[in-house]
């Protein structure tokens, strides 16, 4: 529910690049600017969003558009290849622990994102 509502602020971001063949400055300012409110909406920390947006910036600004890619797609590619370094991008086995002993393990995320689904 909570990333369906991020999901679709991040995808009218982007609506108005598409007809574009450069991204200019300005062009990633004001995408940037929407991506910024629908973190901070999402209630995403102000400092890991900033620190987001910064490194965004610095990688879309100028870029040309990639064979095959508008530059919304362009951006898009650029925000998720951020998200996944900050969130992490590799997977790692929770650690049981052996025979009775208890295996404790701490699911954290938004009011209706599915922890107890999950945990279930």
């Amino acid at each position: 529910m909570a990333f369906e509502s991020l999901t679709d602020k991040l995808q009218n971001v982007f609506k108005n690049l598409r007809s574009k063949g450069r991204l200019t400055e300005e062009d990633v300012k004001a995408a940037l600017k929407e991506v910024k409110m629908a973190l901070l909406e999402a209630d995403v920390n102000f400092k890991v969003v900033k620190q987001f947006v910064k490194a965004v910036e610095e990688r879309a600004i100028g870029q040309d558009v990639m064979n095959g890619l508008n530059p919304g797609q362009m951006v898009i590619k650029i925000v998720n290849e951020e998200m996944i370094a900050l969130m992490g991008s590799e997977t790692t086995e929770i650690a049981m622990q052996p025979g009775k002993a208890i295996t404790v393990i701490m699911m954290a995320g938004l009011q209706g994102a599915g922890k107890t689904t999950a945990t279930a």
